[in-house]
């Protein structure tokens, strides 16, 4: 028998084992954290952005995916826990809150989302009685309103009728529009409202005059007048006016001179105040001045 002769294929080169030169290249550019991402997130991304423009940019289809956004956000807003349905209003009065729920003219039930808070606020700081206003929804459904009321504490008599205002001299309403729990004094005169702060000093400090007050006159928008409720006035000057009116009230107390037939006490030169008497007592005072030269004659 013949020995078996073993067959050997060709004879291969050694495999390289470097990588290609395009495999290298992808292989440092997967390295490098930018690229990843790029391919991770960019590129679907991308991908993504592209099919849903391609798919919106078919009016047809804009509108089946706006009409379907709608109706989900119509579901969602008309839900009974989104739904306001009362409304409070505390701090103002009742005429004011009365007022405020006018101006406001909500139709309750209504979303909360249909409700711009901000610019509510805003309107109702727009009324002339409301200093500053705060409004929140709070759970069940519940719209809160705090309001600050200006609080009238003088009455200024307009040319066209008698209004209320607060210590910072601001438009509170109409005297008709409001029912005060107290007598206001009161003030006249062009330019009054911009003195509130004068003229209620000034009111404090006559106090002794008691119900003799009748209230404060403007005169050429930069002095008062003190009027009593007899038509007397005591001129006050532009300057230092309390310290003025503290003159008189201290010559009142000595000498009684507002008991006395006096028309009106000028102080407008505190240097040389004068007093004039009513034609009555100036008519007597003639006539005992005659009588005093007579005598002296005689």
């Amino acid at each position: 028998m013949r020995p078996l002769i073993a067959r050997r294929g060709p004879v291969l080169p050694p495999r390289d084992p470097a990588p290609s030169i395009w495999s290298y290249r992808f292989q440092r550019l997967w390295l490098t954290p930018i690229f990843r991402s790029f391919l991770r997130v960019g590129l679907p991304a991308f991908a993504v952005i592209m099919a849903v423009g391609w798919y919106m940019s078919d009016p047809a289809n804009w509108r089946a995916v706006t009409d379907q956004v709608s109706e989900v956000r119509r579901e969602i807003e008309n839900r009974p826990e989104f739904r306001v349905n009362l409304m409070n209003i505390d701090g103002a009065s009742p005429q004011l809150a009365e007022e405020l729920r006018g101006v406001l003219a909500l139709d309750l039930p209504v979303s909360s989302f249909d409700l711009d808070l901000d610019a509510m606020r805003a309107t109702l700081e727009e009324v002339p009685a409301v200093d500053r206003a705060e409004l929140r929804i709070q759970s069940g459904g519940y719209l809160a309103v705090t309001i600050e009321e200006r609080q009238p504490v003088i009455i200024w008599q307009t040319r066209v009728e008698p209004v209320l205002l607060d210590a910072e001299g601001s438009y509170v309403a109409r005297v008709a529009e409001r029912e005060l729990i107290a007598p206001l004094p009161m003030i006249a005169g062009e330019g009054a409202d911009l003195a509130v702060e004068e003229a209620l000093a000034l009111i404090e400090a006559a106090a002794p005059l008691g119900e003799r007050l009748h209230g404060l006159v403007r005169m050429g928008e930069r002095r008062w007048d003190v009027v009593l409720r007899d038509g007397r006035r005591i001129l006050l000057p532009a300057e230092d006016a309390q310290t003025a009116l503290d003159r008189v009230l201290a010559l009142d107390d000595a000498q009684d001179v507002l008991g006395r037939d006096v028309v009106r006490i000028d102080m407008r030169n505190p240097a040389r105040p004068s007093l004039q008497l009513s034609p009555h007592a100036l008519t007597e005072l003639r006539r005992m001045r005659g009588i005093e030269i007579g005598d002296g004659n005689g």
